[in-house]
């Protein structure tokens, strides 16, 4: 019922931009503008410190802050369903910056939220996104589809508030593949998908939980990063350097 009068309400009644608050406007053109991806790159979650083990390789499409993160919020705890398309745009962008797709089928896998927290939102933010991103790529000639095959296995605290090692130690062996998920996906191209990084323990988690399942995942994607994530090559294109944000990479 919750997410039935969520949907109807945004119809029917008056809104503001989850930006910026332009009044009545779901999103913005300007906010749109800033979820087109046109700057998606690398990132390295929680630059300057090592990334936890067995990161796969992050891209992200815009900077955690400003109206991007206002729309992210509004979207995942305030239930403002529509916003899933554009943010769904901006994860394609990043999927399409890593070069997935190129070759073969695409499949997104979601980081998988906690049963409570989908109660409470009356949504699964994460796959709501990761759904939006596969029928963009599709509607853009790249064969992706969406496969919701992690789950956790035990409980895990709330991440809001925890440092970067609690954030690991919070999550270590918390997720699994459930029974019979690797099948849907082997194959396939896999790119873990979510939200937003910040440390990255989550997708280190889930990648772990992938390959322990004998499924290989080298990439993941988000819609945002923090501004100081985003990176580029230097000389010999062996070592990066945290650029912020904007960068703009030489489009592929």
């Amino acid at each position: 019922m919750r997410v039935w009068w969520r949907e109807i309400s945004g119809l029917v009644l008056p809104v503001d931009c989850a930006g910026c608050g332009a009044a009545r406007a779901v999103l913005c053109a300007d906010c749109r503008g800033g979820l087109s991806g046109s700057g998606a790159a690398e990132v390295r979650p929680a630059s300057r410190r090592p990334g936890p083990s067995g990161l796969p390789v992050v891209y992200a499409a815009a900077p955690y802050e400003g109206a991007v993160r206002a729309v992210v919020l509004a979207h995942k705890e305030r239930g403002a369903l529509p916003l899933a398309e554009p943010l769904g745009g901006a994860l394609a962008a990043a999927v399409r910056r890593s070069g997935a797709g190129r070759a073969g089928e695409v499949v997104l896998v979601p980081a998988p939220s906690a049963r409570r927290a989908v109660r409470a939102r009356g949504h699964d933010p994460a796959r709501r996104i990761a759904l939006a991103a596969s029928a963009r790529l599709r509607r853009d000639g790249t064969a992706a589809r969406v496969a919701s095959v992690l789950r956790q296995r035990r409980p895990v605290a709330d991440q809001a508030g925890l440092g970067a090692r609690q954030r690991r130690e919070n999550l270590s062996g918390a997720l699994e593949v459930r029974r019979g998920g690797a099948g849907p996906v082997d194959g396939a191209r896999i790119v873990l998908v979510d939200d937003v990084v910040t440390t990255g323990a989550t997708l280190a988690e889930a990648a772990r939980a992938l390959r322990e399942a004998g499924l290989r995942v080298e990439v993941a994607a988000v819609v945002a990063a923090p501004g100081d994530a985003f990176v580029r090559p230097v000389a010999g294109g062996s070592v990066r350097e945290s650029v912020g944000y904007p960068y703009r990479p030489k489009i592929l």
